[in-house]
């Protein structure tokens, strides 16, 4: 992938040698875990309380997660005080919240996996993003060096001026590695680098197949996205289908193996029956999943990893639920 040299903040370009730093980071691929994880997500609704739910229904079985919310927190905002979290009561209450730092200083934590707020430019602007990046990485890495940390790519909205797909084509490579990992910079005592969840890039190819026809039942982009009870679209937060997306993305990446096959019918956090695709749309979704985040290195996924069903079937066996 290559970067873009555009920022949001205030930080200086990068220097050739710097992006070569950087991408040298990923020349190496993330030794795959060797069975369930214990995951901590960090952010706000586009996490939500479904997403992680259903992951761990995808997951081998032992895995386990536990979350801060709020509603569209930077994490700078995460770092100081809940008072200064807007929705902190309604978005934690629930029997998975945890508090952050006293989660993160545990050492409990396979993976700890954090999301900043969108518009992910007024992030850079005015919240300091890879500053608190990399505040919460050391913060993690502190108690527990060999923790897997990851950055959780979203969207803008639907409807965003610039063009949504072009949005979801550009920010990674100006903002969410461009800037923020870049900026946050690299470890200096040998620990693994920050990965990419990349799922603003999963859903733009999903969107591109949808449009397509290439995904059964549904034909157009809006279709990822919730419908209020008054059947007005929501222009930013993703409906059961969209959260079935996200939370293959975060399978595939975490546990690197395919999502090819894994189930489709789940259920939202909860406990109710989520809307679920039909199994020609949900295979065809898993393909499109595992094509994207094989292909790039900041997942910590090899290229060329094995596809298919029956390889994706071998992988799963290989997750046992021994801790």
């Amino acid at each position: 992938m290559v970067l873009g040299l555009a920022v949001a903040g205030s930080s200086s370009p990068p220097t050739n040698a710097g992006l070569a730093k950087f991408e040298a980071l990923y020349s190496d691929p993330l030794p795959a875990p060797r069975g369930p994880l214990r995951v901590f997500h960090l952010g706000h609704s586009l996490v939500g309380r479904d997403m992680p739910a259903m992951l761990a229904e995808l997951a081998p079985k032992g895995h386990a997660y536990e979350s801060q919310l709020g509603w569209g927190t930077p994490l700078k905002d995460h770092w100081g005080p809940s008072d200064r979290i807007n929705g902190f009561a309604a978005e934690n209450n629930h029997p998975r919240y945890r508090d952050a730092r006293q989660a993160l200083q545990s050492g409990d934590y396979d993976v700890f996996v954090m999301t900043e707020m969108v518009e992910i430019r007024d992030a850079i602007r005015y919240f300091d993003s890879p500053e608190y990046v990399r505040r919460w990485a050391d913060l993690a890495r502190k108690s527990r060096p060999d923790i897997r940390i990851y950055l959780y790519e979203t969207w803008s909205q639907l409807d965003d001026p610039e063009g949504w797909l072009q949005r979801l084509d550009a920010d990674p490579g100006r903002y969410w590695e461009g800037e923020i990992l870049l900026q946050a910079g690299v470890p200096t005592g040998g620990e693994r680098p920050i990965y990419v969840i990349p799922a603003g890039r999963v859903m733009a190819r999903v969107a591109r197949a949808i449009e397509a026809g290439e995904i059964e039942g549904l034909s157009k982009r809006e279709e990822l996205f919730r419908v209020d009870k008054l059947g007005k679209r929501d222009m930013i937060h993703f409906n059961d289908y969209g959260a079935y997306m996200v939370a293959l993305t975060h399978y595939a990446v975490l546990y690197q193996c395919s999502p090819e096959g894994l189930p489709y019918e789940l259920r939202r956090g909860d406990g109710t029956p989520a809307a679920s695709l039909t199994a020609a749309a949900a295979l065809r979704m898993q393909q499109l999943v595992w094509d994207v985040v094989t292909k790039i290195p900041q997942t910590g996924i090899a290229p060329g990893a094995a596809r298919g069903e029956r390889e994706a079937a071998a992988c799963r066996a290989k997750l046992t639920a021994v801790r």
